[in-house]
């Protein structure tokens, strides 16, 4: 055992490596924060950009590279920062609550995300860069028509986990199946655990380009919610929240956001969306 004297030594050092540690955790694992034209990042050299896997076309992994409409937005962000991008995979519940924000995990989530009430008390929302509709899904031929037919029949409906997909559908009268992800929830149909599923209709229409999905399931009703999209931000990050804000109206004005929507869905955007 050391002398007393050398203990105390090893104890304060001990103590002030601790400190250390907890004051690394708390500022989320960054590397370094620091600004970038005036304005406040997690990273200092990166835009750091939380998002929920798998949501296809807006967030994916493609080998080993993560893609999707959402990704080339915030890259025009990252761009006008002068930055590049990091994108982060992580739980959706913990991003449309604003923790992983004010937590300082990352600078914006991106996640295919509904601006609402309730998550406007929690974080800060860009200007609208998406508009959204809700579509039903069920097999070929199975008569259905609408959500009273689901509910007619008593009919299994399964729903994303978190989403105002299955906000809309709880407040007509259903407890839908919940699944972690779209994956989880196209698995969750095609192995009889729901008949028929809510998901935001982009999502639904790149599910049934594969031609396996499409000889097999169909949408069966569009649900017009009159959602849109927003990019999150720290509640009071209005220096950010500018930045980002610019680089959508500039992209909109410019055709780039145009270019981008074409990339990934395969039509242009409604004249509304695009102005």
């Amino acid at each position: 055992m050391a002398p007393w004297p050398m203990r105390r030594r090893m104890l304060s050092i001990g103590a002030a490596a601790l400190v250390t540690a907890f004051a690394v955790s708390a500022c989320g694992g960054s590397t370094g924060g620091g600004t970038k034209g005036g304005v406040p990042l997690v990273n200092a050299e990166r835009l750091t950009t939380c998002t929920h896997l798998q949501y296809e076309p807006f967030e994916f992994n493609q080998g080993a590279k993560i893609v999707g409409f959402d990704i080339d937005i915030i890259d025009l962000v990252a761009r006008k920062l002068g930055v590049k991008q990091d994108v982060i995979d992580i739980d959706f519940a913990a991003i449309k609550s604003g923790a992983v924000l004010n937590s300082g995990r990352c600078d914006v989530a991106a996640a295919g995300m509904t601006i609402n009430d309730e998550r406007s008390r929690n974080l800060e929302f860009s200007v609208p860069y998406f508009d959204a509709t809700q579509a039903l899904l069920a097999k070929k031929g199975s008569g259905l028509t609408s959500l009273g037919d689901v509910k007619a029949k008593h009919l299994k409906l399964g729903a994303q986990a978190s989403t105002t997909g299955l906000q809309y559908v709880k407040g007509k009268g259903f407890d839908p199946i919940e699944f972690a992800d779209s994956p989880k929830e196209l698995l969750g149909m095609e192995t009889g655990q729901a008949d028929v599923v809510v998901q935001d209709l982009p999502v639904a229409l790149t599910w049934l380009n594969k031609p396996e999905i499409r000889a097999k399931y169909e949408v069966i009703a569009n649900l017009d919610t009159g959602e849109q999209y927003g990019i999150g931000m720290k509640k009071g990050n209005t220096a950010l929240s500018k930045v980002v804000n610019e680089v959508i109206e500039t992209a909109k004005a410019d055709g780039t956001y145009t270019a981008i929507y074409k990339k990934w869905f395969g039509t242009e955007p409604s004249p509304a969306a695009s102005s």
